[in-house]
């Protein structure tokens, strides 16, 4: 098993269709939240995956709760070349666990959206724990050379 960094397939397909909206008001489509899970080194997570799934997802123990938190987005914007969007930093207080990556998803209940959708999948590099400690995931600066999402000519 692996985890894959990417954007996955129908994240960019529903994202062509107008399925997600990154706006700050989240206005059009309405509604759209974007959240965070975790998963173990077990998780299979790449480019074919669809939809948030509680496969090798950390188990809701140790300061850590399924489905996972949700995340603010920090806007959008562009550059001559590339259009961007990020998110806040987020944490996990009083937590004991090990993660190996995570999965950004799209919880809104949107026609033509699939259920949960996957949006992104972030490998760690390597199991990262926590013991008693604060587990916090440092999204990059939302510019157009770092934020996790770009579109680039």
């Amino acid at each position: 098993m692996a985890i894959t960094s990417c954007l996955t397939n129908t994240f960019k397909e529903e994202l062509l269709q107008g399925h997600h909206s990154f706006n700050a008001s989240g206005d059009t489509p309405a509604g759209s939240a974007f959240k965070i899970a975790l998963y173990n080194s077990s998780a299979d997570l790449d480019t074919t995956t669809t939809a948030y799934t509680t496969t090798e997802e950390l188990a809701t123990t140790g300061g850590y709760t399924r489905p996972g938190k949700t995340l603010t987005n920090t806007g959008v914007a562009k550059s001559t070349t590339t259009s961007y969007t990020d998110f806040s930093d987020i944490s996990w207080t009083s937590a004991s666990f090990t993660a190996r990556g995570c999965m950004i998803y799209n919880s809104s209940t949107i026609s033509g959206l699939t259920t949960d959708a996957s949006v992104a999948i972030i490998d760690f590099g390597g199991d990262k724990t926590v013991s008693s400690g604060t587990f916090t995931i440092q999204f990059p600066t939302n510019d157009s050379s770092d934020a996790i999402i770009r579109i680039t000519s």
